[in-house]
């Protein structure tokens, strides 16, 4: 995500890109990681897991990037 945004930012999180409620398939299967920095993780994968919408990342121009 910070690297869409234009930062480079080291990762210090894994994020399970689909929230795995408990299932332990799905939690430890890696094709559904990614890495992400804290803040990136806190609030846009929390947020997507929460509602389950997905948050546009905006880039530094001010304008969603598209995934």
């Amino acid at each position: 995500m910070c690297k869409q945004t234009g930062r480079l930012t080291p990762a210090t999180v894994v994020d399970h890109i689909k929230a795995h409620k408990g299932d332990e398939t799905l939690f430890w299967d890696q094709t559904k990681w990614q890495s992400l920095c804290k803040p990136c993780h806190d609030s846009h994968a929390k947020s997507r897991d929460m509602t389950g919408i997905e948050k546009p990342v905006i880039g530094l121009d001010g304008w969603p990037i598209a995934f």
